[in-house]
């Protein structure tokens, strides 16, 4: 739903952010301005979704279009489809540099740069739900530490933007845990190393290369996001399977912005952008949940494809596969990653999952 209604800026003056607080104190925030300049202000932001996908225009764009609602105009973001400035895999240095004032993209580019995005992103057999991954993010602190480790590279981590959950398409059944071994999956970031503990081969392998790819037997499978964001990918064509539960729940794409930018920004339109980051991700939850629920049916009808379900066994390898790369990456970056770590590891005993 368009969110038409009209913010008053000045109403944010009073309530100061947790996150701006955590920028200051890490020595990259600019003196604190309160109110923004009456002035026109114009962002470029850049993502790495193709703009023939059906969530294009009612995430991207119409975040934008909230954030420039919510301003009475006065802050403006271009949008941009990917590699139309720089390339995808060069968004964060393209940010750092001013090239791009933000982007909306995918964490799991950064991981070898920032691994604490990979939480950020999601992890396998971790949270079930909506509910579950607000409270691990915000009520827990994870969003916060998160915050911390984009900090150091210039850039403020607004938020997650739900891309549902995390689906496999598939030509190869996948029910128990030896049906994993060799694999052939289209993945990355933390989600590869995953795959790789469980016996699979993951390969990267960009968006546009992806229906070839599965077409030609380059690769056995992939994930892009939950069901209804493959389907945008035309995955469904050129697949037998969609497994399932979902490997996650919900994962995240991210908004972030240069530290720069975002500090010529009073407190009324950083708040203005963070509270339209969190709607947007809220909403865009609910629309993939549906479309997803939707597609599997005309996955079964139209193209006569199978929905199969990944055993217990199958269930269970990957939640202890995905808690060992936590482990990990906790060693690897343990003043960031290594205190989210211990944050999940406390949300999956409070959850009764471990």
């Amino acid at each position: 739903m368009k969110d038409t209604k009209t913010i008053n800026r000045r109403k944010f003056l009073s309530s100061g952010t947790a996150a701006a607080a955590t920028v200051a104190a890490l020595g990259f925030s600019a003196p604190a301005v309160i109110a923004s300049p009456k002035q026109k202000i114009k962002w470029k932001m850049q993502t790495h979704w193709p703009t023939g996908n059906w969530y294009y225009d009612p995430i991207f764009n119409g975040l934008a279009r909230r954030i420039e609602e919510a301003t009475n105009g006065e802050l403006v973001i271009e949008t941009h489809q990917p590699n139309s400035i720089v390339s995808t895999g060069d968004v964060l240095r393209g940010v750092r540099r001013g090239t791009l004032d933000g982007a909306l993209i995918y964490p799991a580019y950064w991981v070898g740069n920032i691994p604490a995005a990979g939480h950020l992103n999601g992890n396998f057999g971790t949270w079930d739900s909506l509910e579950e991954m607000q409270f691990f993010m915000h009520d827990m602190g994870a969003l916060d530490i998160i915050r911390e480790a984009y900090a150091t590279r210039g850039i403020y981590q607004v938020g997650p933007i739900s891309n549902g959950g995390t689906a496999i398409y598939s030509n190869k059944r996948l029910e128990t845990p030896k049906d994993f071994e060799g694999f052939k999956v289209r993945s990355n970031g933390s989600s590869a190393q995953v795959f790789e503990k469980m016996g699979a081969a993951p390969v990267s392998i960009s968006g546009g290369e992806l229906y070839q790819a599965l077409q030609t037997g380059v690769v056995d499978g992939a994930h892009w996001g939950g069901v209804s964001a493959g389907w945008g990918m035309n995955l469904q064509e050129v697949n037998k399977y969609i497994i399932q539960p979902n490997l996650a729940s919900h994962q995240n794409s991210e908004v972030f912005v240069s530290l720069k930018s975002w500090n010529k920004l009073g407190s009324d339109f950083k708040k203005v952008i963070e509270d339209a980051v969190l709607a947007t991700h809220l909403e865009a939850a609910g629309m993939f949940m549906m479309r997803d629920l939707q597609r599997m049916q005309e996955f079964k009808t139209k193209y006569n494809g199978e929905i199969v379900q990944m055993n217990s066994d199958a269930v269970a390898m990957l939640r202890s596969k995905s808690l060992e790369v936590v482990d990990e990456i906790s060693n690897r970056d343990p003043e960031y990653s290594g205190r989210i770590g211990a944050l999940l590891r406390e949300f999956m005993e409070l959850t009764g999952k471990v």
